[in-house]
């Protein structure tokens, strides 16, 4: 049996060739997206993981040419599936699975951490210390168990950041389309988006894309947070309005923002821009504001995480290989 990973950092080689050598299985790697020019390195194998942040392409017969070199499977190492066209990659006869959740814990710790960074102004202090200046004045800081915290997807990740929340003594409220009873104990919901942007003095989004939530926060929803509000973004960068984003903060709409993940990043993150002009003109006005905190999309790496993802991913290959059934299909 062989397997074939796209994309592949040096950093899950070791996990990869573990899993490889305890369930003897060939697997073997490369640093190439998975797109219609790279799909015939698939010929030959037998299973086939991929993790990538930019659409595989418009031609849906690249699902069909996998399905023609005998693959049963299209598998991504990550969360997110909006790279895949499932209906496309189904009508091949494909079985498509992600890793819904290979650690909860640290995308939901990047949120508590970029949250304590913007009420604590540490921001604000690094800019100023970078420049000799050690004064206090107009930094005062909030406690974070004098605010509420408002979760937008109380799902696996939003769930346990509402639990890492509730421990540090903030109110948690949460909106969901689905309502989990056992996280009643640390957060209340409420029945609107509306209601929890009013109450809010931190929102914190932990959504998947999809049709219904691409510009979930936009114009409008600025509007109704407080002025004096942060907003957390660790999920997708599409679920919030760049433009919108940009314009509330120049007008002083909200207080700051930390974003782990931006609209258009496959252009920029994870890549060394050094010494040019950003092109992406929205990203270069955020990096301006001293408000404001971009990391590129790294709230899965960690040590665990980046195990999880290989685990998890080749586990189901091999399981769909052997005619067996996995929790993580579409």
């Amino acid at each position: 049996m062989k397997i074939l990973m796209y994309s592949v950092r040096d950093d899950e080689e070791a996990a990869i060739k573990e899993w490889a050598q305890k369930n003897n299985v060939q697997v073997d790697t490369n640093d190439l997206e998975f797109h219609p020019e790279t799909a015939d390195l698939v010929k030959g194998y037998d299973g086939v993981v991929i993790q990538q942040r930019s659409a595989i392409g418009d031609d849906p017969s690249v699902y069909q040419k996998l399905a023609d070199m005998g693959i049963k499977q299209l598998t991504s190492r990550t969360a997110g599936v909006d790279t895949i066209d499932i209906p496309a990659a189904k009508k091949a006869g494909l079985t498509v699975t992600n890793v819904p959740a290979y650690s909860p814990n640290s995308v939901a710790e990047m949120s508590v951490a970029q949250t304590m960074r913007l009420i604590r102004n540490l921001e604000l202090f690094d800019s100023r210390v970078g420049q000799q200046n050690f004064q206090w004045a107009g930094l005062q800081a909030r406690e974070i168990r004098s605010l509420t915290v408002g979760i937008i997807g109380a799902g696996r990740i939003g769930g346990t950041a509402a639990r890492l929340f509730h421990g540090l003594g903030a109110k948690v409220i949460a909106y969901d389309v689905v309502r989990h009873p056992e996280l009643e104990d640390v957060l209340t919901y409420v029945d609107t988006k509306e209601e929890l942007l009013k109450r809010a003095d931190v929102v914190d989004l932990h959504v998947d894309l999809n049709e219904t939530s691409k510009s979930l926060i936009d114009a409008a929803a600025f509007k109704i947070m407080k002025n004096d509000a942060f907003i957390i973004n660790a999920s997708r960068g599409p679920v919030i309005v760049t433009d919108d984003l940009v314009a509330a903060l120049k007008a002083g709409e909200i207080a700051g923002a930390a974003l782990d993940t931006v609209e258009g990043e496959a252009a920029l993150f994870n890549q060394n821009h050094q010494g040019e002009v950003l092109q992406d003109t929205n990203v270069a006005q955020l990096m301006q504001m001293p408000n404001v905190i971009i990391t590129p999309h790294v709230g899965f790496y960690t040590n665990l995480a980046v195990k999880n993802m290989v685990d998890i991913s080749l586990d189901d290959v091999l399981a769909i290989l052997n005619g067996k059934s996995t929790d993580h299909a579409f």
